[in-house]
């Protein structure tokens, strides 16, 4: 059995577009369809991949008309890597 056609999205990009419009996981995902856990793990790159009419849906909650979402290769992760922490001092006086 064949598997059906998806979409591979950057969860950076998806989480840039949706932070630029001022949109919550929560009202992102009520208008998408589709649950703020789903959301979630789509931006933190757990899941990649989205059936075509889902996409659809996310694109149209994001009001996104291009292929921005999708993943390129070459993918952005500044926004889903954390802070290190600071280096203690050593030295002593």
């Amino acid at each position: 059995m064949e598997r059906p056609p998806t979409f591979q999205v950057s969860g950076a990009a998806l989480r840039r577009t949706r932070m630029r419009q001022g949109l919550g996981l929560k009202e992102t995902a009520d208008a998408a369809g589709i649950s703020r856990s789903y959301l979630q793990r789509l931006e933190t790159g757990i899941r990649q991949h989205m059936r075509p009419g889902t996409y659809v849906a996310l694109r149209i909650a994001l009001r996104v008309n291009d292929d921005r979402l999708l993943a390129t290769g070459e993918e952005d992760t500044e926004e889903m890597t954390w802070p290190s922490a600071p280096t203690p001092n050593t030295t002593t006086s």
